[in-house]
């Protein structure tokens, strides 16, 4: 042994190298801007060398924009994070196959410069005022993010599809693949995180003015909080296009949940209603067993003295649904949520939904809760919390406790902790069912008061907290 490397090990050394030269440069370009310059030059030669267009390097150019001139790349964006994209190297180097083991190690460079753009392009937000053409680039910079991790456009972000949506297949733990089932719950609070900061820093009232601009914004959680802050200071064309959005997204949320309730909103069979004599209805299953006794033999034929039909009533106990929001700062989420949930459910027979918001003051929206939009609009964001304001309103409603149920979704942070949490047990104590909600929101992230979860838990009515879905099957238990 002369200490020299084998051609191969150098090549594997090289390709190693030019990896390493992708994620420092976007390391340096997060943190770091010493060392920009230097990598910058590298990692240009990197990606012209792996046939790549220098367009991957722009900050300013969005994905979309580098497939548009590129489609060819489009397919490699697709599930390039998941873990079944690249994490057979090691195995198949252990095969023995220089010609792939060069490949693999191509194609790991080729990957790290994808993966570098798309991580560059969401987490490297642009500084100072942000303009609608900004945050729609950086909306979609952040579903191809999404794509990249196994999961739909805005999956992650808003959750109208119900949480991260994937069923991640790595075991995590070992080899270049992380364990996306650990990872990605992480990754949708904060991608919401920087899209509301995005939304903050725009001149919102300026872009709502103009329709064009106001065209490019898409409806989005934080953006519906911003425009729900700022109503009353819009007017004229600016307040046109700000209702036009919260519908947009009102409907779209709405789409979701109301098939959610849909299945299976229905009570059990009551049979002691009739069945209706029509054909649909025969059973003829029952009606042949039944009649088992009139076989003839001879003649081989079922003589039938007797139809039996399907039951298809159910019962439809009258219920009262009370909805109780905390629409301080920290529960919008949950108010617009619970807002076109309520809605829903109101629009089921046999069901009288109410609807109380509150923070320091309490406000009866029940003469607006079949139509999310308006009620909405009526809310007044932030503030302060008591919740004993709102009891006031919500116990005179209780007239039936056993056929009512009364959902109270706050972090419970409020400043009359015994008397709430008393008048509270109270309703639970008088038969009615009580339902205590810490959130309701997309991404099933909260903080509720200790002192009250504690309490709750004792007196057998734990704190429900998560996704929306969880809610949605509670009351469809009850009042179905």
């Amino acid at each position: 042994m002369n200490g020299q490397q084998s051609p191969e090990a150098t090549g594997e050394a090289s390709y190693d190298n030019r990896r390493q030269v992708m994620y420092w440069r976007l390391l340096a370009r997060l943190f770091d801007h010493e060392e920009q310059a230097a990598l910058e030059s590298a990692s240009l030669a990197v990606v012209e060398d792996i046939g790549l267009p220098a367009a991957l390097l722009d900050p300013q150019a969005s994905v979309d924009s580098v497939v548009q001139r590129h489609p060819e790349l489009a397919t490699e964006f697709d599930g390039l994070m998941t873990p079944d994209v690249g994490a057979d190297v090691d195995a198949e180097t252990e095969a023995g196959a220089a010609g792939d083991d060069v490949r693999d190690r191509a194609a790991e460079v080729r990957r790290a410069a994808l993966v570098s753009k798309v991580l560059l392009n969401v987490f490297h937000s642009p500084p100072g005022t942000v303009t609608a053409g900004q945050l729609s680039r950086w909306q979609s910079d952040a579903g191809w993010l999404e794509r990249a991790l196994g999961c739909r456009p805005g999956e992650l972000r808003g959750g109208r599809a119900g949480g991260t949506g994937v069923s991640p297949t790595g075991t995590g733990g070992g080899g270049r693949t992380p364990d996306l089932r650990r990872l990605i719950p992480e990754i949708g609070p904060e991608l919401g995180s920087i899209e509301a900061g995005l939304v903050k820093r725009m001149r919102l009232r300026e872009v709502l003015a103009d329709p064009q601009l106001a065209g490019q914004l898409t409806p989005s959680m934080s953006l519906i909080e911003q425009l729900l802050r700022d109503k009353d200071n819009l007017s004229g064309v600016a307040l046109a296009n700000a209702k036009a959005l919260i519908r947009r997204f009102v409907d779209e949320v709405a789409e979701v949940l109301r098939t959610q309730v849909e299945k299976s909103t229905v009570g059990a069979l009551d049979r002691s209603v009739p069945p209706k004599r029509v054909f649909r209805n025969l059973d003829l299953d029952r009606t042949i067993w039944k009649n088992l006794t009139n076989w003839d033999p001879e003649e081989e034929r079922l003589y039938v003295d007797r139809l039996f039909y399907r039951h298809t009533a159910r019962k439809t106990t009258p219920q009262r649904l009370i909805v109780v929001v905390d629409q301080s700062g920290s529960m919008v989420d949950s108010m617009v949520n619970c807002t076109i949930l309520a809605s829903i459910f109101a629009g089921l027979p046999k069901v009288d939904v109410h609807l109380i918001a509150y923070d320091t003051q309490a406000l009866d929206l029940t003469p607006w809760v079949h139509d999310p939009f308006e009620t909405l609009l009526r809310t007044n964001l932030g503030g302060g919390t008591d919740g004993t304001v709102a009891m006031a309103l919500a116990q005179p409603k209780i007239a039936e406790p056993r056929n009512t149920v009364v959902v109270w979704i706050s972090d419970f942070y409020e400043w009359q902790t015994e008397p709430l949490f008393e008048s509270m047990a109270a309703i639970h104590r008088s038969g009615a069912k009580f339902i205590p909600v810490g959130s309701v929101t997309s991404s099933g992230r909260a903080s509720v008061n200790p002192w009250f979860r504690e309490r709750f838990k004792d007196q057998g009515t734990p704190v429900l907290s998560g996704h929306i879905r969880k809610l949605v099957h509670e009351l469809k238990t009850f009042l179905t």
